[in-house]
């Protein structure tokens, strides 16, 4: 028998590593400084950053995650805007070398970016491994290179708008 515990699997416990970091961060401002904090605190590196990229990598496999697939994106929403989860929905793309639709955040938007281990230096609109936060407002195409990574996104209220 190992000392070492086995991580949760499946989509209840994802819900739950969402529920404990959403309860974290419910009420605070998206701006700079909770992009500055949730790299700081769970960052690329960090114990909460593992547990959630190997939760996302399991869902992936487990079929349960990015079930559906438009434009050469593998996306889904696996939970609608809920207070379980502090009125943020939650969303996981899988995006290899390719720019998605463009879009806008009427209440901002929450971006773990998590490269996989084939390609390390992919990147998210620029960004490395780690959070990326919108403000409300903002838009943008969002585009990933140098590789392929999985992107949760936390949208306040599952709100956003598709652009033409």
């Amino acid at each position: 028998m190992s000392d070492t515990p086995t991580p949760a699997t499946g989509k209840a416990a994802f819900h739950q590593l969402i529920a404990d970091l959403t309860a974290e961060i419910a009420g605070k401002p998206l701006d700079d400084t909770l992009d500055q904090w949730l790299n700081a605190t769970h960052g690329a590196g960090s114990a909460r950053f593992a547990q959630l990229r190997q939760a996302c990598i399991g869902g992936v496999a487990e079929g349960w995650l990015c079930d559906r697939e438009g434009g050469g994106i593998k996306y889904g929403r696996v939970f609608k805007a809920e207070d379980a989860l502090h009125r943020f929905s939650v969303d996981v793309v899988d995006m290899q070398d390719l720019a998605g639709p463009h879009h806008t955040h009427p209440n901002g938007e929450i971006d773990l970016i998590m490269p996989l281990d084939d390609t390390p230096a992919a990147t998210f609109d620029g960004r490395p491994a780690g959070w990326c936060v919108y403000g409300p407002g903002t838009a943008h195409r969002p585009t990933v290179a140098h590789g392929r990574a999985l992107v949760l996104y936390l949208l306040p209220e599952g709100q956003i708008k598709f652009t033409p």
